[in-house]
């Protein structure tokens, strides 16, 4: 089944709806001061990117005619919440929902990168289940995904989504051969821990102020 390409904006906003479901369910789905805070965090996102509540507005419409994406409101909150349907309608299992969001947040990774990184999104038993997945990804009729040819100085492959279309390799910044894994780097869970906290925090604070509006209003 052939699926509707996405731009670099729109990647982005699915890949944060996508996690922040997965990882912080209590304030999903997002207003668009909280979704917008979400693609443009400093970590866990490559490239980092400094989006206006405009250009997610846009790519949040664009997604809801490619049935990717959906507004609602109710309850005591008068702010709009967006939430995806990535999962539905590109008829994805959840270790699939988990490696896209991965390559769609942080760009091509190797299956090391892609199991360390999505710990939170999904928890896959070892390297070969995240082959496996890699490899369903891969043999649609329009594949999802694509292995990319190694580097010089690297010793793993990288995967690429192919959400935004054909990916083509980056070359290496520099002659110092690259790592064979990032497991090193990988941020620590207190990092992942306090990011998530600071999420929180900022959902709140938005939602408290959308309700004060919407007290005030009630006095206009």
């Amino acid at each position: 089944m052939d699926f509707p390409l996405l731009t670099p904006v729109e990647v982005r906003v699915v890949g944060a709806l996508v996690e922040k479901e997965l990882t912080t369910p209590e304030y999903y789905p997002q207003s668009l001061n909280a979704l917008t805070n979400a693609c443009n965090q400093i970590n866990n996102r490559e490239p980092v990117v400094s989006y206006g509540e405009s250009d997610v507005n846009r790519a949040l419409e664009s997604l809801r005619d490619k049935h990717l994406a959906f507004v609602t409101s109710g309850g005591t909150s008068r702010v709009l919440k967006f939430g995806h349907k990535f999962a539905e309608t590109l008829h994805l299992s959840p270790p699939e929902v988990a490696v896209l969001c991965v390559l769609m947040l942080r760009g091509p990774q190797t299956v090391g990168e892609i199991r360390n990184r999505s710990g939170r999104l999904h928890a896959f038993a070892d390297l070969a289940a995240v082959q496996a997945t890699l490899a369903d990804l891969g043999a649609r009729p329009a594949p999802l995904i694509v292995c990319l040819p190694r580097q010089p100085g690297t010793k793993e492959s990288r995967y690429a989504h192919l959400l935004a279309g054909e990916v083509a390799a980056a070359p290496p910044t520099d002659g110092a051969p690259a790592p064979a894994e990032d497991e090193a780097s990988a941020p620590p869970d207190r990092v992942s821990a306090l990011e998530a906290e600071v999420a929180r925090l900022r959902h709140e604070v938005a939602e408290l102020r959308g309700e004060l509006a919407g007290f005030r209003q009630q006095f206009d």
